[in-house]
């Protein structure tokens, strides 16, 4: 009996002290705040609809994006319910400049996403960093002046 009791608090012990280090890590996920790859605006990415679809809503905008008809959509979802299309990817409604087109999330790292959309063989591609895995509603500060990341290149893709 007292080999018994050995092996069960090993048991314990190896079940509460390994399986942490065992463990797989989370999966990445597109859920969190992100700023685009020029600084100028900021989405918040949430899960929405049925709990497996995305919406995104701008949450701010600086510099040259801040436009008096850029702020009117400020709050806005500029992805809305967009659904899992395969690993990694979520296709549903951009919504761009004015403009309502099929388009995609795509997660390309736990620290990239781009969002893209084509309407009438014209395509935009916007890519956005990672700031925060914060799901929380958005705060009053999200519209203060957001920090500049220096400019990257933004894939457009125009049909031949």
């Amino acid at each position: 009996m007292h080999v018994f009791a050995r092996l069960s608090v090993a048991a314990v012990f190896f079940g509460l002290f390994l399986s942490p280090a065992l463990a797989q890590p989370a999966a990445p996920s597109p859920v969190g705040a992100w700023q685009s790859a020029d600084g100028q605006a900021r989405v918040r990415v949430t899960m929405c609809g049925d709990g497996t679809q995305l919406c995104a809503r701008l949450i701010g905008l600086s510099g040259a994006a801040r436009t008096a008809r850029n702020l009117e959509l400020l709050n806005t979802y500029v992805v809305d319910r967009a659904r899992p299309s395969e690993a990694n990817v979520w296709e549903g409604v951009v919504h761009f400049n004015g403009q309502t087109a099929t388009g995609h999330i795509t997660l390309v790292s736990a620290r990239l996403i781009n969002v893209s959309g084509c309407q009438l063989g014209m395509c935009r591609t916007f890519q956005f960093q990672r700031i925060s895995n914060r799901v929380a509603s958005a705060a009053a500060d999200d519209t203060r002046p957001l920090p500049q990341i220096p400019p990257r290149t933004v894939g457009l893709t125009l049909p031949e």
